[in-house]
């Protein structure tokens, strides 16, 4: 009896004119730079590549999220199980049309952002939802760093995780400077309109920074100069 083969997925490009170096080129200047969509639209034709402001919103759109999904299963697989794996929990506030919105955001030992999640308080049942999705994901962490708001301890008395929060005043510096890269990126798009598109980019924007992210400041340039290039082969690769 001879096997049946079995069918290749077919190319996510395929329905667009332009090569998949282009689009993935336009997905990682506008998620990974502080851009607008006409700063993008005005370094590309400078570069001989005429595209309108508009294509660059529906590449990214299209595009952003399948990138950011293959990134994140190669390293959901490799970081899941480690032994010494500590969580630091953090929330920050964004204004969506004048209205008062929070992004959760969960980053382990190493500056990796394992977890975005928006929602429209910051109680105990937001911190719950929050949780839940991340412990399904990535699995459970050895230790969990939080600040003092009361909505962690809540959600993690629910979870039977009480033993592993920890709180300290500065213990979460680490989660509380992630967010900085995301405000730059905010300014730049001068806020969000709606909470499903605030969602949406924030989970795009966290999967291409934990790829790019070489933290230059801890190592030599030479060593930098080797994982930028890695990574801009890996990123070349996606979805290929």
């Amino acid at each position: 009896m001879s096997r049946k083969s079995k069918a290749k997925p077919p190319s996510p490009f395929r329905c667009f004119n332009s090569s998949p170096e282009v689009i993935r080129l336009v997905v990682m200047m506008y998620v990974r730079f502080p851009l607008s969509l006409r700063n993008v639209d005005d370094l590309l034709f400078e570069r001989g590549i005429d595209l309108c402001h508009e294509t660059v919103r529906r590449w990214w759109n299209r595009f952003g999220p399948l990138f950011a999904a293959d990134i994140r299963r190669q390293r959901v697989s490799r970081m899941k199980g480690f032994r010494q794996w500590r969580w630091h929990l953090d929330e920050v506030y964004v204004k969506i049309n004048g209205e008062m919105h929070y992004l959760w955001r969960a980053v382990d030992q190493e500056g990796e952002i394992l977890e975005s999640f928006v929602t429209k308080r910051r109680d105990k049942e937001a911190a719950l939802s929050f949780m839940r999705k991340a412990l399904k994901r990535h699995g459970s962490p050895e230790a969990i760093t939080t600040d003092g708001l009361a909505s962690y301890k809540a959600a993690m008395k629910v979870l039977g995780n009480t033993d592993k929060q920890e709180i300290g005043r500065w213990a979460n510096n680490r989660v509380e400077n992630s967010h900085l890269p995301f405000r730059r990126r905010e300014r730049a798009m001068l806020r969000f309109r709606q909470m499903k598109s605030l969602q949406k980019f924030a989970s795009v924007h966290a999967g291409l920074h934990n790829h790019f992210n070489q933290e230059r400041h801890l190592i030599d340039r030479q060593t930098y100069k080797l994982r930028r290039s890695a990574a801009l082969v890996e990123w070349q690769s996606l979805m290929g």
